[in-house]
């Protein structure tokens, strides 16, 4: 599922060809839109030049000298760059044509989609970008949270851009249970878990995804009687707000 660190990678693709006039826009599968027509897509993007894109969350919006275009990409969405003779693939879904090549929004599954809206009418009910988040301002945003520290960290409402690697990761770095109840961290629970979330947050944009690395909860997590990569207790798993959560009981005690 793509989260922070995939949807900046996005962005970064993006930002490679601001400034390029947009040839046309192809709806392949109009099944992504939100809101838009593809009639009104092309027409509103066509001619015009992508400016320097932004991204909150897992949202990324890109402005184009007049409504917006955000792109969420679900569970299974990317935008890519590509020659305009390589072939395109099945679940490409809409084509951006520049001069030199195409973007193209990729997705399988269609959650969520492509919208042309005003920024603020899409994004407005988010929290803070997780990468702008202060030590202070998650005591605040957990201190008023009833129910278990996972949902609350995954709740976009809350805090914009973590998903269940990211939010599992930094719990585990933590070493704080992601069943314990939100609010009640003391104050170095609050400080190690902040680091955790700039720690993690930070890596994770350099490799534009969470990375399965052998070192960290997200390299182990599927493995087979998958034991903890810092002491080697076997992990635990159940399903919390609807999300397999993985924790080390031994590292992370409740």
């Amino acid at each position: 599922m793509p989260e922070l660190p995939d949807v900046e990678g996005f962005r970064r693709v993006l930002s490679e060809h601001t400034g390029e006039p947009i040839v046309s826009v192809s709806v392949l599968d109009g099944g992504v839109l939100r809101g838009v027509t593809a009639r009104r897509l092309s027409a509103a993007l066509r001619g015009h030049r992508f400016e320097e894109p932004r991204r909150h969350g897992k949202w990324l919006l890109a402005p184009a000298g007049g409504p917006v275009l955000l792109l969420h990409f679900g569970m299974t969405g990317s935008l890519t760059w590509h020659g305009a003779a390589e072939p395109q693939h099945r679940h490409d879904r809409v084509v951006w044509r520049l001069p030199d090549g195409e973007l193209r929004y990729r997705d399988m599954r269609k959650l969520q989609g492509v919208h042309l809206d005003d920024a603020e009418s899409v994004l407005g009910d988010l929290g803070p970008d997780a990468l702008d988040v202060s030590r202070r301002d998650l005591a605040r945003l957990l201190s008023h949270r009833r129910g278990r520290l996972k949902p609350a960290l995954t709740d976009q409402t809350v805090i914009a851009g973590l998903g269940n690697l990211l939010a599992d990761e930094i719990c585990w770095r933590a070493r704080v249970n992601p069943l314990r109840a939100a609010s009640d961290l003391d104050a170095d629970e609050l400080t190690a878990l902040h680091r955790a979330l700039r720690r993690v947050l930070r890596d994770s944009i350099r490799a534009e995804r969470v990375p399965p690395r052998d070192t960290w909860l997200t390299g182990a997590r599927d493995k087979p009687d998958a034991a903890c990569p810092r002491c080697g207790a076997p992990l635990s798993s159940r399903r919390v707000s609807g999300r397999r959560t993985v924790w080390c009981p031994n590292c992370q005690p409740e």
